[in-house]
C-alpha cells in the first residue's frame, strides 16, 4: 500500500485529492494548519488508512516511517486568504516547500508541486508556454502569492537536479 503525505489535505483541493487517493488504495497523511484549509473538508473521511496531522509545513516536519509520494498542496490559494495572510503565504511558498522537500530527500519519495500560472504575474501572453518568463511585480500585493510560487518551483529544481529527488 503506497502511503502518501498531502500537504494542505484539509483544503478544498487537498481534501478532495486524499479521498481520491484512499480510493485508489493509498495510506494518506493529510497535513493542514487549518489556517484556511478546515476539519468540515475532511470530516466525512472514515477510512483507518487515514490520519490527520495538524502542523505548519512552514516549520521543520517530521514524520516516522517510508513514505512513497508527497504532494505539496499546501498554500492559501484564494486573493482574499493571501492578501490577509501575505506573510504566512510566502513563508509556505518558500519555507514550507523547502521542508517538504527535505522530507521527500529523506524519505526517498516522489514529490508533486501544486503551483499555479501566477507565476508569470500578469502575463502579457495567453496562454502561456513553459518558456515564458513572465511580466512580475516582486512588491505588488498579491507578490506573496505568486513570489512565493515561483520560489517553490525553483527549489523543486534545484532539489530534483542536486538531489535527485524525483
Amino acid at each position: 500500500m503506497p502511503r502518501t503525505l498531502v500537504t494542505g489535505g484539509a483544503g478544498f483541493l487537498g481534501s478532495h485529492l486524499c479521498e481520491y487517493l484512499l480510493d485508489k488504495g493509498h495510506e494518506v497523511i493529510c497535513m493542514d494548519n487549518l489556517i484556511t484549509g478546515s476539519k468540515q473538508n475532511i470530516s466525512g473521511i472514515k477510512s483507518g488508512n487515514f490520519r490527520f496531522v495538524n502542523h505548519n509545513v512552514s516549520e521543520f516536519i517530521k514524520l516516522d516511517g517510508d513514505l512513497d509520494y508527497i504532494l505539496h498542496f499546501a498554500s492559501p490559494a484564494s486573493p482574499i486568504d493571501y492578501l490577509e495572510l501575505p506573510i504566512q503565504t510566502l513563508k509556505v511558498g518558500a519555507l514550507g516547500t523547502h521542508n517538504a522537500l527535505g522530507l521527500a530527500k529523506a524519505k526517498k519519495a516522489v514529490f508533486l508541486l501544486a503551483s499555479t500560472s501566477e507565476v508569470y504575474g500578469d502575463p502579457e501572453v495567453h496562454p502561456q508556454s513553459e518558456d515564458y518568463r513572465g511580466n512580475v511585480n516582486p512588491i505588488g500585493p498579491r507578490a506573496c502569492y505568486d513570489e512565493g510560487k515561483r520560489c517553490a518551483e525553483t527549489l523543486f529544481f534545484d532539489y530534483h537536479r542536486q538531489n535527485n529527488v524525483d
